[in-house]
């Protein structure tokens, strides 16, 4: 299996994930939806809406985030490296992947130390955490695999660009 099925393979990964975060949205509307209604029209409040909207959250950022990257929808501020000649920018995204990927690296880490060691359970609902816990690792898993391609791309962009 060569490098570009391995890649192929993890951006399929990412889109599918992406894709049943999004759907999460939809029971997140309805929920919101219900809740507001019944507050408003008969002061009886769904118990447990928002510790639901907290976890309904954190599945749909967490496991968008790497979908997030591969189409390049982050947030990226270049007003200082546009001005720097091809081989510099290329040089800083190299440096930013890099970092990033530790960042993501300790995240993953601790995401999964917390999943498995904590115990606890959401107030009023008794929700268990630790399955949104180890999600901060398998969210950051994927992101970092992501940022891995990006950092293969931006060495073989550098090996491009003429001195």
């Amino acid at each position: 299996m060569g490098w570009g099925e391995v890649k192929k393979g993890i951006r399929r990964i990412n889109y599918l994930v992406c894709a049943a975060s999004m759907a999460t949205i939809i029971p997140l509307m309805l929920l919101t939806f219900a809740d507001v209604m019944l507050r408003g029209f008969f002061n009886k409040p769904i118990p447990g809406t928002f510790e639901l909207s907290q976890y309904i959250l954190a599945i749909f950022i967490l496991l968008g985030a790497a979908y997030t990257q591969q189409v390049k929808g982050h947030v990226g501020v270049d007003f200082v490296t546009s001005r720097l000649s091809p081989r510099l920018q290329v040089a800083c995204e190299i440096l930013t992947t890099l970092l990033s990927l530790f960042i993501i690296a300790i995240v993953i880490w601790q995401g999964w130390v917390e999943g498995i060691s904590e115990k606890t359970v959401s107030d009023q609902l008794r929700i268990p955490q630790y399955p949104f816990r180890v999600l901060v690792a398998v969210g950051g898993f994927l992101l970092w695999l992501e940022l891995l391609i990006d950092l293969f791309g931006a060495f073989g962009k550098l090996r491009r660009i003429e001195p």
